[in-house]
């Protein structure tokens, strides 16, 4: 069942490579959405998809990329919207 997801990442998530490290994963798992930068610092991502793909992704943000250090994940799932067309990096 398709759903969306709208995960909100803290940490030192920016400036490390975290929004590419979570486009390679949302291609891979064939979500669209988008990943960008907030001005606190955190990282937002709303992806669509399958939801055990959305699990997947869940589970890639709270390790994140090498050089990143994720404090929390805060995840809300909603009903799929199909607004998105592929995945994008704001």
């Amino acid at each position: 069942m398709n759903k969306q997801g709208k995960f909100t990442v803290s940490g030192h998530v920016q400036g490390v490579g975290f929004r590419f490290f979570v486009y390679r994963r949302a291609i891979e798992l064939n979500l669209s959405g988008y990943a960008k930068n907030l001005y606190n610092g955190n990282v937002e991502v709303v992806a669509e998809g399958d939801e055990y793909n959305l699990e997947l992704l869940h589970k890639f943000l709270k390790q994140g990329p090498s050089r990143s250090y994720v404090e929390c994940v805060h995840a809300e799932y909603s009903d799929y919207t199909g607004s998105f067309s592929g995945f994008e990096i704001k």
